[in-house]
């Protein structure tokens, strides 16, 4: 007997509690549409906005473009509706004289009311407007000065704006190179921004 309970007595010590070694905790819940939801207090944590300085260039960058598209993005839209009125007015025209006359008329309409505006647009601002012409209107610049004033003129000006970095035969790409432009054109056109 004294060894059935030596064995007893020493089996509860053995054997563990189950209850003993889990911290039980009481929460406060809710139920909402069959699901419960724990109401719990967390703990402060800190956000912090700065980015990692990568996408911060890339940011800047991108916004740097979008400010440009956003202020050239006007004048090539224009470039398409005047060219397209130009060139129902040169139909009209009767002879090869006829037709420089209204060029040269309106090359000098065009200077008084854009040459101002467009001699401030920086370096980068200048690259983006050719591509955008080339994007409205179909033709590149370069294309567009030899149909409308000549191969000479368009020699011209292809020379010159060589001198100064710019290339009047570029072409806008829109699923390539230009791939960024385009889709901030389509956001000014959907009115997102």
């Amino acid at each position: 007997m004294r060894l059935a309970f030596f064995f007893i007595l020493f089996s509860l010590f053995i054997i563990p509690d189950p209850g003993k070694g889990q911290e039980q905790r009481i929460a406060i819940a809710k139920i909402i549409d069959s699901d419960t939801i724990i109401i719990a207090s967390l703990p402060e944590y800190t956000v912090n906005s700065r980015l990692p300085r990568k996408l911060r260039v890339l940011a800047k960058r991108h916004n740097k473009l979008v400010y440009n598209v956003k202020k050239v993005y006007p004048y090539a839209k224009l470039a398409g509706i005047k060219l397209n009125e130009y060139e129902d007015i040169l139909k009209n025209a009767k002879n090869d004289a006829e037709r420089r006359e209204i060029m040269k008329e309106a090359e000098q309409q065009l200077r008084d009311e854009f040459e101002d505006d467009i001699k401030k647009l920086t370096f980068t601002q200048g690259i983006i407007l050719i591509k955008l012409v080339d994007r409205e209107t179909g033709n590149s610049s370069y294309v567009l000065i030899q149909e409308l004033r000549g191969k000479f003129m368009a020699f011209f000006w292809q020379t010159f704006a060589r001198l100064f970095g710019y290339n009047l035969k570029t072409e806008y790409d829109p699923e390539g190179e230009d791939r960024d432009i385009e889709e901030i054109v389509v956001m000014i056109e959907n009115g997102e921004i």
